[in-house]
């Protein structure tokens, strides 16, 4: 696999891909056309925030697989377009929380006490010492826009020196913001009650601005440090408010912009201290997230779980041996119950009975999804189903019983039309085989082997013979089978594994037999 590297980072993470068999290429500061053909034959990229990945970037890489943000902030990346695509986008929200923090406190203290002003005054053999009366954090509080993990980071850290906390997120529960002592309250009361404001959230439509200001106004005599995205705090407003006294100081370390224009109004303000986006650089943030990117690009080439994707399910590594085998089931039950359907698919069922239904099994629905669309030609895979489902308005639900009569597990995929429904159930015996175990209200045993024959008729002496022969004269050979039936003389159902495809002449034959009602080729692709 050819993994493509426009933005620098860590060796740790490229010697990690290497050695695991993929093909790397570096390419930096590419843009514009030289991107899209650069990204043409790759099945990962991997980008920090210099390089833009727009749709375009998407449609020129048909082999895309995932794309891996080495850091945090992903507003680089069009993860809706991702999505359509079918391609996964993770990020690396750990590997430089700690650096982060570190900055955001350091940058509050530079900001209280007027450190870099200081420094190169004395620098020009000023000893300006009268000229500078800082302000302590101790018994100062604290307001905390955004209390993810950086937040939550350098909320723990102000904390133990004393500050009171006060927090605004509306992702948060009070119990966890109170677990971290902070207080959770609205934007406005936040901004009041502020003497320092950290901000920690994504660049969102939503937060875009959300310091402006009127905000800056409410924080009258106080500081603001950004070190999360730029555009966050509105950059004009900042420099205004410090530059007329409305807050005593700032500190930021993000530009809407970057690198900085150098006619930003907040180089020209004395009291804004700035520094380069260095939140994340420190070797051991650079490494972390350098290796924790390269981790997640070698688990989706395996087909393994992307524990940081933004727009796929994911799943604890721990529990993935557990619901892995169960991926396959639900994704071959759901391409057989679609090729069943005559129907257009209104609404797919994903049902799990048994031991299953304790698991996390968010994948697994979407892998069944997957195996429902994918027959109808679209492109598809886990990451985009759910979308598929949505944009065309098929209605998904999901349920879970640890009620099961037969079996340890089960998991039945339903589709349905207006009128009619398909229900395909399967489970695993030993050695986690899958099996399918019913097709709507017949008992059945059938394993999945890539080519299938489901054939519905009369209960009657002759017809799996006449089925068999008019397969063998179309040298299709019979790799199993599996009889059941409602009652005896009524209707059958016989699944047939095969070898190869069942050309149209086959099946017209069997059709044109009156004991036959239908015979349905199931295409499965080579599943197991």
């Amino acid at each position: 696999m050819k993994v493509l590297v426009t933005d620098p980072i860590a060796d740790a993470g490229l010697e990690r891909l290497e050695a695991a068999g993929h093909e790397v290429e570096t390419a930096y500061e590419v843009e514009g056309d030289a991107l899209l053909a650069a990204v043409s034959d790759a099945n990962a990229l991997v980008v920090r925030s210099g390089t833009e990945v727009t749709e375009a970037v998407f449609d020129a890489a048909p082999d895309l697989v995932i794309v891996g943000r080495a850091g945090i902030g992903v507003d680089n990346i069009d993860i809706d377009a991702a999505t359509d695509h079918g391609v996964i986008v993770a990020n690396a929200p750990q590997g430089n929380v700690r650096a982060a923090a570190e900055h955001t406190v350091a940058m509050a203290f530079a900001t209280a006490r007027s450190i870099p002003q200081a420094h190169a005054r004395l620098r020009d053999g000023e000893w300006a010492k009268g000229d500078y009366l800082g302000t302590e954090v101790n018994a100062k509080t604290l307001g905390v826009v955004g209390l993810g993990r950086v937040g939550q980071e350098v909320a723990k850290k102000l904390d133990s020196l004393g500050m009171e906390l006060v927090a605004y997120d509306p992702y948060i529960s009070e119990d966890r913001a109170a677990q971290l002592g902070a207080e959770l309250v609205d934007l406005d009361d936040c901004l009041d009650r502020a003497d320092f404001l950290t901000v920690h959230t994504p660049l969102t439509p939503e937060t875009e601005g959300l310091i402006s200001e009127e905000e800056l106004a409410q924080l009258e005599g106080g500081y603001v440090v950004n070190c999360a995205r730029g555009g966050v705090v509105d950059e004009d407003a900042l420099a205004e408010a410090v530059e007329d006294g409305v807050l005593a100081g700032a500190a930021v370390d993000v530009f809407a912009d970057e690198p900085i224009s150098p006619d930003n109004p907040l180089l020209d303000v004395e009291d804004v201290v700035v520094t380069p986006h260095l939140g994340a650089s420190t070797e051991a943030a650079q490494e972390n997230v350098a290796t924790s990117t390269a981790d997640q690009i070698v688990a989706a080439f395996a087909e393994e779980p992307v524990v940081n994707a933004l727009n796929a399910p994911s799943i604890d590594e721990s529990a993935f041996p557990r619901i892995e085998p169960y991926i396959g089931l639900a994704e071959t039950a759901g391409k057989i119950a679609t090729q069943l359907l005559d129907e257009r698919i209104e609404s797919i069922e994903v049902t799990y009975e048994g031991d299953i239904a304790e698991e996390d099994v968010e994948l697994v629905t979407a892998s069944a999804q997957k195996g429902v669309f994918q027959p109808l030609e679209w492109q598809v895979n886990a990451v985009n189903a759910p979308q598929i489902a949505e944009d065309r308005g098929v209605e998904v639900t999901e349920s879970k019983t640890r009620q099961t009569d037969d079996f340890q597990s089960l998991v039945r995929v339903t589709v349905a039309g207006d009128d009619e429904s398909v229900s395909v159930e399967g489970t695993l015996f030993t050695g986690d085989e899958p099996r399918i175990v019913r097709v709507d209200d017949y008992r059945v045993d059938a394993i999945p082997h890539g080519h299938m024959l489901v054939a519905r008729n009369e209960d009657a002496p002759g017809v799996i013979g006449f089925i068999g022969t008019v397969l063998g004269d179309h040298d299709v050979n019979i790799a199993g089978m599996f009889n059941a039936r409602e009652a005896h003389g009524r209707e059958a159902l016989t699944v047939y594994t095969l070898d190869e495809q069942v050309p149209d002449e086959a099946k017209e034959a069997l059709e044109s037999d009156e004991r036959i009602i239908e015979a349905r080729y199931i295409e499965l692709n080579g599943a197991e």
